[in-house]
C-alpha cells in the first residue's frame, strides 16, 4: 500500500496493485495519522507487528542472538523477515525472522504470544523447514549448516521456571548429545532478571525508548514510534495486515481463522466495533473472542 498526494487538500490512497480504492483530505489524512500513532505507542517488541519492523533492522537481531546465544563475536551476515518458506509435499510456514550469521549458522527467531504457538512439535517443524529450504539438489547431508530454531514466548512455555531452555537431542545410552546440528531454544519473556538476558527481555516490553537497556534497540524504536516517516512505515503495515486478515474472515468462512484475526487486531490496538466491522461480526461476538483469547494467554 502507498500513499499518493494529488493536491494540497487531497490524498490517494492505494492497494498493493495501485488501484485506488478511497481519497483522502489532509485533514482527514492527519486525523489517521493520529489514530495510527496511538496505536504504535502502545505497541512493544512482544507485539508480532512490531517486532517484524523492529528487527529489519539487521543490527538489533545481531544483538538480540548476541544476547541469547551469549556470544558478543556474533555477527548476522543476512536475514529475511516474514518469508514463507515452503514444503511441497504439505504444510509451508511463514518464518518470522530467518538469520544466518558469518558461520553459516541459521537462527529462526519466533515471537509467540499464546501457549498454542509454543508447541514442541511446532518448532521441530521448524527446524525441518530450515533444512528443507537450505540444501540444493544434489548436496550432500552433511554440508548442512547449525540451526536454532528460537522461540520467546509471553509465557513460561515449558513450565519449569526457568528464563531460558536449550533443547538437545541425545544418545540415551551413552549420555552424550547426537550432534544433528538443530538446536531449540525456548526464551521465557515473564523471567525479568538482574542478567543480560534479563535486561533484553526488560525491553522487549517496554513501550517507550527512553525506559529500555540497550541503545540499539530503544534507536530503533525511537525511529518507529517517534517519527514521522516510522509512524507511516508502520501504520501501511497495519492496514495491510488488517485488509490480509478481512480477507480471510471473508474468504474461508471458518470461525478459527476469523477468531485468529480478531485477536491479532486486538493487539494491535484496533477497537472491538472496528474489528466487527471489518470481520462483519456482531460487537458482543467479537468481545467474547476476545475475552477467550486473553483466557487462553494468560
Amino acid at each position: 500500500m502507498g500513499v499518493s498526494k494529488m493536491n494540497h487538500r487531497e490524498i490517494s490512497i492505494f492497494t498493493k496493485d495501485e488501484t485506488s480504492v478511497n481519497i483522502l483530505t489532509e485533514n482527514e489524512l492527519e486525523t489517521r495519522y493520529k489514530k495510527y500513532k496511538a496505536v504504535v505507542e502502545e505497541l512493544t517488541i512482544m507485539d508480532d507487528i512490531f517486532m517484524r519492523n523492529v528487527l529489519k533492522e539487521q543490527e538489533c537481531t545481531e544483538y538480540i542472538l548476541q544476547v541469547i546465544m551469549e556470544r558478543k563475536d556474533l555477527k548476522v551476515k543476512e536475514q529475511v523477515i516474514q518469508k514463507d518458506y515452503k514444503n511441497l509435499q504439505g504444510r509451508s510456514a511463514i518464518l518470522d525472522c530467518v538469520a544466518r550469521d558469518s558461520e553459516e549458522t541459521i537462527y529462526n527467531i519466533e515471537i509467540q504470544q499464546a501457549r498454542e504457538g509454543t508447541s514442541p512439535k511446532r518448532a521441530r517443524y521448524h527446524s525441518a523447514l530450515l533444512d528443507m529450504n537450505t540444501l540444493e539438489a544434489g548436496q550432500d547431508y552433511n554440508q548442512l549448516p547449525e540451526n536454532y530454531v528460537i522461540f520467546i514466548t509471553r509465557n513460561d512455555a515449558l513450565g519449569h521456571s526457568q528464563p531460558i531452555y536449550h533443547v538437545e537431542r541425545r544418545i540415551r545410552e551413552a549420555k552424550e548429545d547426537f550432534k544433528d546440528g538443530t538446536h531449540i531454544i525456548y526464551v521465557n519473556a515473564e523471567k525479568q532478571e538482574d542478567t543480560e538476558l534479563g535486561r533484553l527481555i526488560h525491553d522487549l516490553h517496554c513501550k517507550h525508548a527512553d525506559d529500555m537497556y540497550s541503545e540499539v534497540l530503544a534507536r530503533r524504536v525511537r525511529e518507529l514510534k517517534e517519527t514521522q516517516k516510522g509512524v507511516e512505515g508502520m501504520s501501511i503495515t497495519i492496514e495491510d495486515i488488517y485488509q490480509e486478515g478481512v480477507e480471510i474472515g471473508e474468504k474461508s468462512g471458518e470461525l478459527k481463522a476469523k477468531k485468529e484475526t480478531a485477536l491479532s487486531f486486538a493487539k494491535m490496538g484496533l477497537s472491538v466495533e472496528q474489528i466487527a466491522e471489518g470481520l462483519k461480526e456482531n460487537v458482543k461476538v467479537i468481545e467474547e473472542w476476545i475475552s477467550e483469547g486473553v483466557t487462553v494467554s494468560q
